[in-house]
């Protein structure tokens, strides 16, 4: 009972310190870049208190990409971790397994063909992204579902998708405005109304997975005692696919091909709360992953002041060396098994 209790108040305390990093990590954004700007000064301007050029900024520029880090963050890392429980992968993310890469493929083809509804990008990222991680599990099940197999076929699809978004491009040149932006991930030019519509989308999508994390727990136990508790898996696992395919189209419709978050935060979020709740790991993993694309984005935009890398450029110098290390823990791990 003792233990039980101590992992309890870790885990509260653990949720506690991701929320106040996550509030810090904003607080950041908003007040650094280029031009630094006071914390009174930022609190002046979102209360209407100031119209002076250090507002202007806040307003147009800091506050949309702040927003945008925080949704994208949230999304792509709750996810990311939906994604890896029900395939029951590490190596799995959004954008290994094609699910970004869908996502960005119908993005372009939406800004190609409809360029006057940008509010339609996010309900056709989510498409895409369906349809890419629908189309993964069906080629690994048909050459054997393996983990391995699975993370092969997410790279081979993403591929197919790159080439399509490449081919749409070299018809429609300006139909995605900032395209190297969007292709490593981006947050320059970032508008309240590019942001709106993917919320709508995520939102939802993330409360419902919420709504679902006593099943999740239920489906992590195992088929056969999901089963004998009368969990229907499949169904429940396209579901939770689908959701997961709603968070990360959303944040591919406007933060671009960003890759690694779902990977990175939903590992670290492990270590800190456990698993022993889906809930609060999805919690976790929505804090965490706001607060991580947060402050890589204040990285990508200071380190090199006044020019600025993609944040998605940051993040895959970080995420590189995590994917090398989870494949080489794996392979250790498959070792130790067969000793």
């Amino acid at each position: 009972m003792k233990d039980l209790q101590t992992s309890f108040i870790r885990t509260e305390s653990a949720l506690l310190v991701l929320l106040l990093l996550t509030v810090l990590a904003a607080l950041g954004s908003l007040c650094l870049g280029a031009v630094s700007i006071s914390p009174g000064e930022v609190a002046g301007a979102l209360l209407g208190r100031g119209d002076g050029p250090s507002a202007q900024i806040v307003f147009y520029a800091r506050l949309p990409r702040t927003c945008g880090c925080l949704l994208a963050g949230a999304g792509l890392a709750v996810s990311g971790t939906v994604i890896q429980s029900v395939l029951e992968n590490p190596l799995a993310a959004p954008n290994v397994i094609g699910v970004n890469a869908g996502a960005g493929l119908l993005t372009a083809v939406c800004a190609a063909l409809w360029p006057a509804s940008p509010s339609a990008a996010p309900f056709a990222a989510f498409l895409g992204a369906l349809g890419g991680v629908l189309l993964v599990l069906f080629v690994s099940e048909r050459t054997g579902a393996s983990r391995m197999t699975l993370v092969l076929a997410g790279v081979s699809v993403s591929g197919m998708f790159g080439a399509g978004i490449d081919a749409i491009l070299t018809f429609y040149p300006d139909a995605l405005n900032g395209y190297t932006d969007f292709r490593v991930g981006g947050m320059a030019n970032l508008s309240m109304a590019r942001i709106i519509p993917a919320f709508w989308v995520a939102f939802p999508a993330f409360l419902l997975v919420l709504s679902l994390s006593g099943e999740l727990d239920i489906l992590l136990l195992g088929g056969e005692t999901a089963r004998s508790l009368g969990l229907r898996a499949r169904p429940l696992r396209l579901v939770l696919l689908t959701l997961a395919a709603a968070l990360a189209g959303a944040a591919v419709s406007f933060a671009g091909l960003l890759g690694f978050v779902g990977l990175i935060a939903p590992h670290i979020m492990r270590r800190l709360v456990g698993e022993d709740s889906s809930a609060r790991l999805l919690l976790a993993a929505a804090m965490g992953g706001a607060a991580l694309l947060t402050l890589c984005d204040i990285l990508a935009r200071t380190l090199f002041a006044p020019y600025e890398l993609p944040v998605g450029v940051v993040l895959s110098l970080l995420g590189g060396p995590f994917f090398l290390w989870l494949l080489l823990r794996q392979r250790r791990r498959r070792g130790m098994g067969r000793a």
